[in-house]
């Protein structure tokens, strides 16, 4: 496995780069910063390598900006109403950061932990992070990994393990954004996506909170059932379009977690690149990069709004405060387990 300097924290801190490679040449890039996926590298119908996801050249970048570009988010993956919750009948308070809610569990989120490499190879590697409650004010110290695969077939596998000391809160995610014509082909609007999901959690207004209603998706623009262009019904007369700028949605793949499943395809005609996401979560929240603002990306790339779009499995959100949703709480001692995959061919 090559490793590459990535710069240094504001701390201080050495960040290391990682590549990892497969016999195609397909490759995958990740940072102990943040346990961050960097790049997604592979080869277009015209033989023309395509790195496909969003990011930064350095460390520095993951550090200055908000929009947690390939990043490794816990422990709680979304949104917290008002930031708290209860468990065992204790309300536990947490950072408020965007609008009164907890988003992405604030400024001390695991995407801005250093993280520790416990084990690698050419094609896989895991970092490991010990999270004190202190550290985000949820309930227990909790010890997690993260481990990326790159396989075979052109898939990055996503795998999460956690325990902790006490009740709490376990829903991880990865916020990569994707842009199957190349991280520097600008809109992804054009581009098509299918969600395999029948329902949505709708948002009772621009704080992206859901209302708590399962609703279906059929007869209305965030119906992905059968693959359209991200961008055909994104600027609809729509109400819950208009509270989040474009899609900022959870879709309902399951009532319940465990079972892995596709979730998603996506394809980019103009260069053949295809993707196939699976999941064990029963959410998906769809992201199409609506407030990525003008900032400078990898290779002095400008990215700007709707240049990537994301699929980030988790539970759904504000889900510890929803009876009716599937609940993101493991008891004390109990290993949690997660996937989620990305496999790229072309179409």
């Amino acid at each position: 496995m090559e490793k590459i300097s990535f710069g240094r924290t504001k701390k201080g801190e050495e960040a290391t780069l990682y590549v990892l490679e497969n016999k195609n040449h397909t490759t995958v890039k990740v940072t102990d910063y943040g346990a961050t996926l960097v790049a997604f590298v592979f080869t277009d119908k015209n033989g023309k390598r395509r790195d496909v996801v969003l990011g930064y050249d350095d460390v520095t970048g993951y550090e200055e900006h908000g929009s947690y570009f390939g990043a490794t988010v816990g422990r709680n993956g979304n949104r917290i109403a008002n930031s708290q919750m209860v468990i065992n009948g204790k309300v536990w308070k947490i950072e408020a950061n965007e609008k009164g809610n907890n988003l992405h569990s604030g400024k001390n989120g695991f995407n801005s932990r250093m993280w520790k490499v416990a084990k690698s190879s050419d094609t896989s590697i895991t970092f490991s992070h010990y999270s004190p409650q202190e550290e985000q004010g949820f309930p227990g110290n909790m010890d997690v990994e993260v481990t990326y695969t790159i396989t075979e077939n052109d898939t990055v596998e996503i795998s999460y393990q956690a325990k902790a000391d006490a009740d709490t809160v376990m829903n991880f995610t990865n916020h990569t954004y994707f842009n199957l014509g190349g991280q520097d082909s600008g809109v992804i609007t054009g581009q098509k996506l299918q969600i395999l999901a029948d329902a949505f959690t709708p948002v009772k207004d621009s704080t992206c909170i859901p209302t708590g209603e399962i609703v279906p998706v059929e007869g209305t623009p965030m119906d992905f059932r059968t693959m359209k262009p991200i961008g055909q019904d994104i600027d609809a007369d729509f109400e819950q379009l208009k509270f989040t700028g474009g899609y900022d949605h959870n879709y309902v793949l399951s009532d319940k977690t465990g079972e892995m499943r596709v979730m998603a395809n996506a394809y980019c005609e103009e260069t053949g690149i295809a993707m196939e996401a699976s999941t064990d979560c029963c959410g998906v929240q769809l992201y199409a990069g609506n407030f990525i603002g003008a900032q400078k990306g990898k290779n002095g790339v400008t990215y700007g709004d709707r240049n990537g779009f994301c699929l980030e499995s988790q539970f759904y959100p504000n889900a510890v405060n929803q009876e009716n949703f599937p609940s993101p709480v493991v008891k004390a001692g109990e290993l949690y387990t997660s996937k989620t995959t990305y496999r790229l061919y072309l179409k």
